[in-house]
């Protein structure tokens, strides 16, 4: 068997146990679901899925929106 090493994180309570109730569905613990990313990502060198910033939350955006809720506001 291969050296093992521990991975430790934070994520949000909620996000954790959405991701536990969809790998018991799928018969996996969280370990093997992670383990199976990290395998994907180490062969491939990609995430493998898209991964995409929404432009809609971009600090720029969100400026001009501020602005437009102030005019508003104020008539």
């Amino acid at each position: 068997m291969m050296e093992q090493t521990m991975v430790n994180f934070r994520m949000d309570v909620n996000l954790k146990k959405g991701m536990e109730t969809a790998c018991k569905d799928m018969g996996l613990s969280m370990s093997t679901a992670f383990t199976i990313f990290a395998t994907k990502v180490s062969r491939e060198r990609r995430i493998p899925f898209e991964v995409v910033a929404d432009s809609s939350c971009s600090a720029s955006n969100i400026a001009i929106i501020d602005e437009a809720a102030k005019r508003l506001e104020r008539g």
